[in-house]
């Protein structure tokens, strides 16, 4: 109930009227039915644009982080999440991404909307990332077909960081489904996970037209973070004249 009141009440209208997004291929979302949406992840504002915008209810794995903030505005936040449907997803230790795969499964089990950022991070320079092989792995096992998305002006309206998004032009493409049947029961081949998140990764590269970075982003967050912190420790041991 309270996602539907947030959708078309309260936060969807507030979001189209500020961002008015211009959106193509809602065609290619089926009615009904299973299916991954898999997009590219600029900004904290995707989670609610994206939802905003389709007919069908979608289902996002958000990071546990999210539901366990300390304080009221910690409980206020992970009241939000869970009453908007979204299932946390603990990213830290050996068998997160074996425990986001389950969930994942569990919603399309029930024949419902999955939507996952392939990248596993926001992007935090507007690149796109390589895609983790999660999205294959759930793709294949549950036989459903992956619809790659394209948000584009988010990280220029709400880049990270950034607490509450300026107005910005919006721009929202979904592209037609992938069909990934021709490797039922291969999901244990490293080789074809690895092929089929490389094909979506290229999908959603086709519509957002972004930079594209061969490596993960959580890798290459913490080296520029590691970097950043070796500077400012040298330049704290330069000699003050």
């Amino acid at each position: 109930m309270f996602y539907y009141l947030l959708k078309y009440v309260v936060l969807g209208p507030l979001l189209k009227l500020t961002f008015r997004p211009r959106i193509s291929g809602l065609e290619h979302i089926p009615e009904s039915g299973a299916a991954i949406v898999a997009g590219n992840h600029l900004s904290f504002a995707d989670h609610f644009l994206m939802p905003a915008v389709l007919k069908r209810r979608i289902t996002f794995l958000a990071k546990a982080e999210y539901f366990t903030g300390p304080g009221l505005k910690g409980r206020l936040t992970a009241a939000f999440f869970r009453s908007a449907g979204q299932i946390p997803v603990d990213r830290s230790g050996k068998e997160a991404g074996q425990a986001a795969i389950r969930e994942g499964l569990g919603v399309l089990s029930k024949g419902e909307l999955l939507g996952i950022y392939p990248e596993g991070t926001r992007s935090h320079d507007g690149r796109l990332y390589k895609g983790k092989v999660g999205v294959a792995v759930m793709a294949l096992r549950a036989g459903v077909p992956v619809i790659p998305c394209a948000m584009i002006g988010t990280f220029e309206a709400q880049p990270p960081g950034k607490v509450l998004p300026t107005p910005h032009p919006v721009t929202i493409r979904f592209g037609e489904p992938l069909d990934f049947s021709r490797y039922a029961g291969m999901e244990g081949e490293k080789a074809i996970l690895r092929a089929v998140t490389d094909e979506i990764m290229y999908a959603i590269l086709s519509l957002s037209e972004q930079e594209y970075v061969d490596r993960y982003a959580a890798v290459v967050k913490a080296e520029e973070t590691a970097a950043k912190a070796e500077r400012q420790r040298k330049f704290r041991r330069l000699p003050r004249r």
